[in-house]
């Protein structure tokens, strides 16, 4: 076993016995012989004693030599081992999050029962729901990025920066051709637009890059913004000088934490370089002043850059939390099979707080009343490549109001298969200072819930399933309230 993990028990293990015995360090020092700072090291697991030292401390607490160097954790201690067992620590940066290892071990290890069992039921729901590793790395990423309100100025002074050394024009639509010369002039690749159709089971891939000899190869069914958004973050990997990656697009399967976050850092600089932040931000000052809200000139403002409505959307959520500190919003994306009556929420992100709309891992019906759903169903049902809509949605549960926008467009590398993108603002005071259409009448309000097996709306026509999670909730709530009326009436 790793050495570093074998000091780790140890510490854990003699502070434990120590603070049994009602020990401090300074009994202990006293006791042993053993400078206090050097017991010190040992518990925070640092450094590991000599054999004569371990015997020394066998003796002086009156515990068996073979008990002290045993890995074996009680039940006490048991989910700390299985936290340092699964590697988890060592793979995920803690330091991203201000967080150093030794003193996270201290906390969970100083932890009275109750938290220790706290943990343990988190390892076990995630075994049982099949809560994988890879899932606990993208919600690090999801969680990263709320943390820092999803923006991050470092890659934006690296697009900038990028531009000026090869004289890109951020004024101007990029286009994917621009962004193949320089990765083939100045970067020495190889692009192959025709080897990815050959083979069926790479269908849903758009790209493999194969390291040794820098050759990209890319599927001939993706459009000229796919192209362009893969360019840009092959681009971003060698400009950022990136090394540990991923090599295809989308993702298959990834070793380790940083490979996901360098995903993250490419595709953000991807985003940024297609889709600048002062061009955004200038065009969103225009909209947002209107009285009313200009669905042209918002599309047009999509289709000014050389971008998918996804990366458009995902663009949002980095400008409007730092250019107009709306930082009360969520990003959604819908999946959609035509001839299903099933939605799947894929992806989203969450700054501020958690928002009303969410995912929800229980088999229960999202809301139909959803302008996330209503575009990929008239998108299903018609000829068109993009349905945009807009609501206002009220949730009547908690009361919140969001300004919805939401955009469905087809999968291309799947037949009857569509998706939708949406970004959500909650209508807060700040919101209506910085957006003028917000009392637009032309502007839809819809009553919403977060799911049908949850939603308190009785007359709701679109209901695919009964309350029956809220249902249960109030019979609970009448059951305590009797019981609370006994307890009163008796006591």
């Amino acid at each position: 076993m790793e050495e570093e993990y074998i000091k780790l028990i140890f510490g854990l293990k003699l502070k434990q016995i120590r603070t049994e015995k009602n020990l401090s360090l300074f009994g202990l020092s006293k006791l042993s012989g053993l400078s206090k700072s050097y017991l010190n090291e040992i518990e925070k697991g640092k450094k590991f004693p000599k054999t004569d030292k371990i015997v020394l401390l066998s003796e002086k607490l009156d515990v068996p030599y073979d008990h002290l160097v045993s890995l074996k954790l009680d039940k006490n201690l048991a989910p700390v081992g299985e936290i340092l067992q699964s590697k988890i620590l060592k793979e995920i940066p803690l330091e991203l999050f201000g967080i150093q290892e030794s003193t996270l071990i201290d906390i969970v290890a100083n932890a009275p029962t109750k938290v220790n069992a706290f943990i343990s039921t988190i390892i076990e729901i995630a075994q049982h729901y099949s809560f994988s590793r890879e899932s606990f790395y993208l919600a690090s990423v999801r969680s990263f990025q709320e943390a820092n309100n999803n923006y991050f100025d470092d890659l934006e002074q690296s697009v900038l920066k990028f531009s000026k050394t090869y004289q890109v024009d951020l004024n101007a639509m990029i286009s994917s051709q621009e962004l193949s010369a320089i990765l083939e002039e100045e970067f020495e690749y190889t692009i192959h637009n025709e080897e990815l159709t050959k083979y069926q089971e790479l269908g849903n891939l758009r790209s493999i890059f194969v390291p040794k000899t820098k050759t990209l190869l890319l599927a001939n069914q993706i459009d000229e913004a796919q192209r362009a958004f893969i360019y840009a973050k092959e681009l971003a990997y060698n400009f950022l000088d990136i090394k540990d990656r991923l090599y295809t697009f989308s993702w298959i399967k990834f070793d380790n934490f940083d490979q996901v976050l360098n995903n993250f850092y490419a595709s953000y600089f991807a985003g940024a370089l297609m889709i600048p932040r002062v061009s955004l931000s200038d065009e969103l000052k225009t909209l947002f002043s209107h009285e009313t809200f200009q669905t042209k000139a918002y599309l047009q403002l999509m289709a000014r850059f050389n971008a998918s409505p996804e990366s458009f959307y995902q663009r949002l959520t980095n400008i409007l939390p730092k250019d107009f500190n709306i930082q009360n919003l969520f990003f959604l994306r819908f999946t959609h099979k035509l001839g299903t009556d099933t939605f799947h929420l894929k992806k989203e992100l969450h700054l501020s707080h958690q928002h009303s709309p969410h995912a929800n891992e229980m088999n229960e019906h999202y809301c139909r009343r959803w302008v996330s759903l209503n575009v990929l169903e008239t998108l299903s049902k018609s000829d068109q490549e993009h349905v945009f809509d807009m609501q206002i949605s009220h949730y009547t549960e908690d009361n919140m109001r969001y300004l919805v926008l939401s955009s469905a467009t087809k999968d291309p590398f799947k037949k009857d298969h569509y998706r939708s993108i949406s970004v959500g603002l909650l209508i807060n005071k700040q919101l209506k200072r910085k957006i003028s259409f917000l009392d637009d009448p032309a502007i839809k309000t819809k009553e919403v819930g977060v799911t049908c097996e949850r939603c308190p709306i009785s007359d709701c026509s679109l209901r695919k399933a009964a309350p029956i999670i809220l249902e249960k909730q109030k019979r609970y709530h009448k059951t305590a309230t009797v019981v609370e009326e006994l307890m009163k009436k008796f006591s």
